[in-house]
């Protein structure tokens, strides 16, 4: 089991690691505008491996038609950031030893404290930032991470992609979100913010499900 977390003021947004919370529809961070979609993408260990692979390499966001560029590690790169037990106490920081790990297109694999520039300049998918890898968790049966704007053009806030093995063998993907209108006509019009997500959650999804390869 691996689990960190960073947190840096670099980011543009408050609420760092929101997006983890259980009541994030009923009380989204001021100012933000929530969304926590969830689909069943298959069942069994295979399926569960296999979209974990692709989480963590960054296929389902370049699958989504994001292209990704400039991935640079955290400064200290033997930092994995905070650790916390399973009643939810802080452990010390530990050294991370393990040589990285690099996805078949290239790509340093997602990991605590590092950035990568997401761009997409398709109407309705648009996107022109640096995000900054939150947390990464790796369990058994439950692999996230979530990334939050950096010098957001757009809308600014954070997003957590999960695949959860789940006791009746079912896989499922969730997206959970919260995003501030930054670009004056999303301020305007929250409408196109939500639409907006919707459409960027559901590349997601086909990216990562089998029914859409």
């Amino acid at each position: 089991m691996r689990r960190a977390t960073f947190r840096d003021q670099t980011v543009d947004y408050a609420a760092v690691g929101a997006s983890q919370a259980s009541d994030l529809l009923q009380y989204p961070p001021e100012g933000s505008i929530p969304a926590v979609d969830s689909w069943r993408i298959g069942s069994g260990e295979e399926r569960f491996r296999k979209a974990s692979e692709d989480l963590l390499s960054w296929r389902v966001i370049s699958g989504a038609g994001l292209e990704i560029t400039d991935v640079r590690p955290p400064r200290d790169a033997a930092y994995t950031g905070v650790s916390f037990a399973e009643d939810g106490t802080p452990k010390a920081p530990a050294s991370r030893d393990e040589e990285p790990r690099i996805s078949d297109e290239g790509l340093p694999y997602v990991s605590p404290g590092a950035t990568a520039h997401l761009a997409n300049l398709k109407r309705g998918h648009r996107a022109n930032a640096d995000y900054r890898v939150i947390f990464v968790t790796e369990d058994p049966r439950r692999t996230a991470f979530a990334i939050g704007t950096v010098d957001a053009t757009i809308v600014s806030g954070e997003i957590l992609l999960a695949v959860e093995w789940r006791d009746n063998d079912e896989v499922w993907f969730e997206v959970r979100a919260f995003d501030v209108p930054v670009a004056f006509r999303y301020k305007m019009f929250k409408g196109l913010v939500r639409r907006r997500r919707k459409r960027v959650n559901t590349a997601y999804l086909r990216a990562i499900s089998p029914l859409f390869a």
